[in-house]
């Protein structure tokens, strides 16, 4: 049975992520808390939701599944993910959102201690959800309790960020809440934080009506022309030695449904590329880091940007799989050897940050917090200026899921033989690195009938066309031999 994907479980409400399902998860989460803590820990689950339409009834087999499987349900209501990953500290945490996904789906994360489930955790639970794992003993089952976790999380993250950068001061930035569960988060963090803040999109609502959840350049087309119109022919906000102007924005922030992603629009109404986002983080965090061997977790289809900053700064970059950045912090901290001072810094994939000294989730709400902070020290621009922005595309091509081993285990010399000058990574795709700083990825997609190939070179069409042909010939092959 394979009911995780790289971000815990996901799919349709009406097939996949139904209320039988919540309910069998529940129990298997349960079952194996009980089993797992022997009394190191409560045997608490903190239990959320997003604002997804088909949430409440979820989170009502979800919350019965636990309550029968014998553990404390504590139901905290309608929170932003990261908010769920803090009230989990010291206890366990079960999400229920799709994050970006379309209204149609809803979807299953796992916590515990701040941190999401790692793969043997998530085939526990999948071994228990297979074995039909009975309900506990009549009178072991619980009450469920209601807390309140939100504000306890804003004020964390709010004192989190007063450690970076400036004081905002009125800084104007516009915000983009989708709809979704940021709406009552990063509005809220950002005028505490002294900025005056415009939102889009402002009000829950799991129809997700303003745009679509995933905030992406196109989806973003509104904030992204509002702000443009609002700045057009003012002095540019945020920018060093410019004046504010009182109907100007410093930037934007969009974020998806459950607030774990966030996007930076600069004062142009133009995307500011994730990676340019993660690799001034990651200079930052590695700069006033005071460990002697400071760590940066990324993925493979991060850029060479990030590796370039980390490295100005002193420390050095870690690769793990997509969606498995909580593994790659403690696979840094096991191999560490006694005394050593080795120690993560920053851990992020494009859109996605683990800030690691808050806590060890992905928190798009404190991204907006430290981010405004750092363009209230230095403006934007400033941030972005020392970063090497090389042209970076991404395509997709058909493979069917059975043909995927097949075709990457080829990729893993033809690619190499093809590109004799690249330094070659195999641990996560195929990952090549050119001389030129130049790089390109081939992995294949987890949840899609895709390969994908990521590159970022000076002449990043003429890279991509030439690891395309390779990749097409590669797929025919395997798909003939089958």
């Amino acid at each position: 049975m394979d009911l995780f994907g790289t971000a815990g479980i996901r799919g349709s409400a009406e097939t996949r992520v139904t209320p039988e399902l919540a309910l069998a998860v529940g129990r298997a989460v349960a079952a194996e808390v009980r089993a797992a803590e022997e009394g190191t820990r409560p045997d608490e689950v903190v239990l959320a939701r997003d604002g997804r339409v088909t949430g409440p009834a979820i989170a009502a087999a979800m919350e019965s599944g636990l309550a029968s499987g014998g553990v404390r349900v504590l139901r905290a209501g309608r929170l932003p993910t990261p908010a769920l990953a803090h009230a989990s500290q010291g206890r366990y945490g079960v999400m229920l959102t799709a994050s970006h996904n379309p209204p149609t789906d809803n979807g299953i994360k796992l916590f515990r201690d701040g941190s999401e489930f790692d793969r043997e955790a998530e085939r526990a639970v999948e071994e228990r959800v297979a074995g039909e794992e009975p309900p506990a003993a009549w009178d072991e089952w619980t009450e469920t309790e209601r807390v309140d976790t939100l504000d306890g999380y804003l004020d964390a993250v709010r004192a989190y960020a007063e450690g970076f950068g400036d004081d905002l001061d009125g800084l104007r930035i516009a915000v983009d809440c989708g709809n979704g569960m940021s709406a009552p988060a990063t509005p809220t963090v950002l005028r505490e934080l002294g900025a005056e803040v415009v939102t889009l999109n402002g009000n829950i609502d799991g129809h997700f009506p303003g745009r679509g959840s995933k905030p992406t350049p196109e989806s973003l087309r509104d904030l992204r022309a509002f702000i443009a119109d609002a700045n057009e022919g003012v002095a540019a906000p945020g920018r060093p030695g410019a004046e504010i102007d009182a109907e100007g924005f410093a930037f934007g922030i969009g974020h998806d449904g459950d607030s774990d992603r966030i996007v930076i629009i600069d004062a142009d109404g133009d995307v500011v590329h994730e990676d340019t986002v993660l690799a001034l983080l990651a200079e930052r965090y590695t700069r006033e880091s005071d460990a002697a061997d400071p760590v940066v977790v990324t993925t493979p289809n991060a850029s060479g940007r990030i590796d370039e900053r980390v490295r100005e700064a002193g420390g050095r970059v870690e690769r793990v799989r997509l969606g498995a950045l909580h593994e790659g912090i403690a696979a840094v901290r096991a191999e560490s050897a006694p005394g050593d001072d080795t120690r993560v810094v920053f851990a992020a994939e494009p859109w996605k940050h683990i800030h690691v000294g808050f806590g060890e989730w992905i928190d798009g709400v404190a991204s907006a917090a430290v981010i405004a902070r750092l363009v209230a020290e230095s403006g934007l621009d400033a941030l972005r200026e020392p970063i090497t922005e090389r042209p970076y595309r991404k395509v997709s091509i058909d493979c069917p899921d059975e043909a995927k081993p097949g075709v990457m285990d080829r990729l893993g010399s033809t690619l190499p033989d093809a590109f004799p000058d690249a330094t070659v990574d195999t641990d996560h795709g195929v990952r090549l690195e050119f001389p030129d700083a130049s790089w390109t990825l081939v992995r294949p997609s987890g949840t899609e009938p895709y390969v994908r190939i990521y590159a970022e070179s000076d002449e990043v069409d003429e890279l991509i066309a030439d690891v395309e042909a390779v990749v097409e010939d590669v797929v025919a092959a395997v798909a003939d031999a089958e």
